[in-house]
């Protein structure tokens, strides 16, 4: 009788309860999220296109970053891991069309960067998978490429700096204007990495992996004594002008592109440097798997506030192996999650609360992308409650007729008129592939596509795709398929003179071109770099890379990228 009244007690509890992870249905909630996207997308085509977002309480557009149709390059390669191929050939004509960057703008150097171009890189690179027709030479050449390069290219004025760190802004005709601001954020000036790495590979042209590195270094040159950087820099004398020190709004994709440069890459020095970072940040500002704000010279608490943005922080810590700290932090953010059915901008930790007029959640996306890395590298189904709780908190919430509204307020569910272009480039995007366990995305590597370039044979699609700040993924195969390593280069140069009986000839120039010389071969990055300073980078103390390595599980990839850098196993 005692255990049937017990069972009859937790039966009841069951139905009082929201279903456990473990019953969720997986594919269901899967349908809603490709459901909401299409509820955003096509509004902001009927209502909003060609402005760059939706306002979705009005139902019409606005121009926000620089007048660039923004949302349909920031939802461009959602399309196409929602499945729909056909969408995603239409818009790659529309945006050959339609975009133009000559134009009289001054915009957001980091923004264009992280959505425009990234977003181009991305679709670039995916465009044979969705079936649109490349051209010969692909993926060292094509339409999107050449658009992401002529963006990147009016961003490069912003970088002719004394230090080398950009200008936060660039008007896209005129280069920077007379009188900008030379106040620049720590991210601002350390986010180009991923994007400017991809374009110098798959191009030729080492100017963008150059500047990306050098403002990289005089970042990590600026650092305090105790290993700390602070919010915003003046990028012509070096001297901080916010010296309030955090992993938060400011400073967040400077860390998180010294993790991904180096996976990217290959790159120990990049890794190297986010560890050091990494111990400074955990002597410093972690407080209870909590991560406070602090002065950067001294290390004292200057601010007790969680900021929502500092929610990739465990996505991130999950690429470098440490998911027992990831899931401690993941979890106090979740919390924060359960409170308000969103995360606030600001948090005061000690009192529980948001903090005055910082009290809005823009349907961000870095929590739900923290519960996607870690459920990929854990299977914990605390991680898909997550995304059920996401879910029906922005249907209940957000979801308007003509779209899905930035919250205002989590107190009272007030709205705002506007519907960021990052919400179907990323929320969107992590929510479906945290419930979408089979999707290419997530390849391990057990499929892929061999592809012939000018340059020989390339794989591509294998898997191990790493996503820039927007969530725009780059095939880090395809660094590989347009340059030659001067070893490579010179084995095949000695194959052609002995097949052809060439003695004593100068050596074939089998590299790219640049576009600032015809038929001037463009120099190598790391050849550049050498040149200038001495010194090699990507010394080759192992005899494989990750990039060759057998094939693995995309957790195991998680959970040992980061320890690649620190031995040799």
């Amino acid at each position: 009788a005692a255990l049937r009244s017990l069972s009859a007690f937790l039966c009841l509890c069951a139905l009082s309860l929201p279903a456990p992870a473990r019953a969720l249905d997986v594919g269901s909630y899967r349908e809603r999220v490709r459901a909401m996207f299409y509820h955003a997308y096509e509004h902001y085509l009927e209502r909003a296109f060609p402005y760059d977002e939706l306002r979705p309480l009005t139902c019409d557009g606005q121009d926000t970053w620089g007048s660039f149709s923004l949302t349909l390059i920031d939802a461009l390669d959602t399309l196409l891991i929602l499945g729909n191929v056909s969408e995603f050939q239409r818009v790659v004509n529309v945006l050959q069309d339609g975009v133009d960057f000559d134009i009289d703008v001054n915009a957001s150097v980091f923004e264009t960067n992280i959505r425009v171009v990234g977003g181009l890189l991305s679709a670039h690179l995916l465009s044979k998978k969705a079936g649109v027709e490349v051209e010969v030479g692909w993926p060292c050449s094509g339409p999107l490429l050449r658009m992401a390069e002529e963006a990147a290219r009016k961003l490069l004025p912003a970088f002719q700096t004394p230090t080398g760190m950009p200008y936060g802004t660039v008007n896209l005709l005129h280069g920077v204007n007379p009188g900008e601001t030379p106040v620049t954020c720590t991210a601002g000036i350390g986010t180009f990495i991923v994007e400017f790495a991809t374009l110098s590979h798959l191009t030729g042209d080492p100017v963008f992996e150059d500047v990306a590195r050098k403002a990289l270094k005089a970042l990590w040159k600026n650092r305090s004594d105790i290993g700390l950087v602070g919010n915003h820099i003046d990028v012509i004398t070096a001297k901080w002008v916010a010296q309030d020190a955090g992993i938060g709004a400011g400073v967040d994709s400077y860390f998180e592109y010294l993790v991904k440069g180096a996976i990217l890459l290959q790159d120990e020095e990049l890794m190297s440097m986010f560890l050091e970072y990494n111990k400074a940040i955990k002597n410093y500002t972690k407080f209870d798997d909590w991560y406070l704000w602090v002065q950067m010279y001294k290390g004292t608490v200057s601010m007790p506030v969680f900021q929502s943005l500092e929610a990739y922080w465990p996505g991130l810590q999950s690429l470098i192996g440490d998911i027992d700290n990831a899931m401690r932090t993941f979890l106090n953010y979740y919390t924060v999650w359960k409170q308000f059915g969103g995360l606030p901008e600001f948090y005061n930790i000690p009192q529980g609360y948001t903090v005055d007029k910082r009290e809005g959640y823009p349907l961000r996306p870095e929590l739900i992308e923290s519960a996607m890395y870690l459920y990929r590298a854990t299977g914990d189904p605390t991680l898909l409650e997550l995304g059920r709780d996401a879910v029906e908190s922005i249907e209940k919430i957000s979801k308007v007729d003509c779209g899905f509204a930035t919250i205002k307020d989590l107190r009272d569910h007030r709205l705002d008129n506007r519907m960021e272009s990052f919400f179907l480039a990323e929320t969107i995007k992590y929510l479906y592939l945290l419930f979408d366990p089979d999707n290419f995305i997530h390849n391990d590597g057990s499929v892929f596509d061999v592809v012939m370039t000018p340059y020989g044979e390339c794989v591509l699609n294998a898997g191990g795709y790493v996503f820039n700040t927007e969530a725009h993924p780059i095939d880090p195969a395809a660094l590989h398929c347009c340059r030659k390593r001067k070893e490579e280069q010179w084995e095949v140069e000695d194959l052609m003179r002995e097949f052809y009986l060439l003695k004593k000839t100068k050596k074939f120039n089998f590299k790219r071109t640049s576009d600032s010389g015809e038929g001037q071969s463009a120099k190598d990055p790391e050849d550049a770099s050498s040149e200038k300073g001495g010194e090699r980078r990507n010394s080759k103390k192992s005899s494989h890379s990750l990039l060759s390595c057998p094939s693995q599980s995309f957790n195991s990839k998680l959970a040992v990228l980061g320890q690649v850098f620190l031995d040799n196993t």
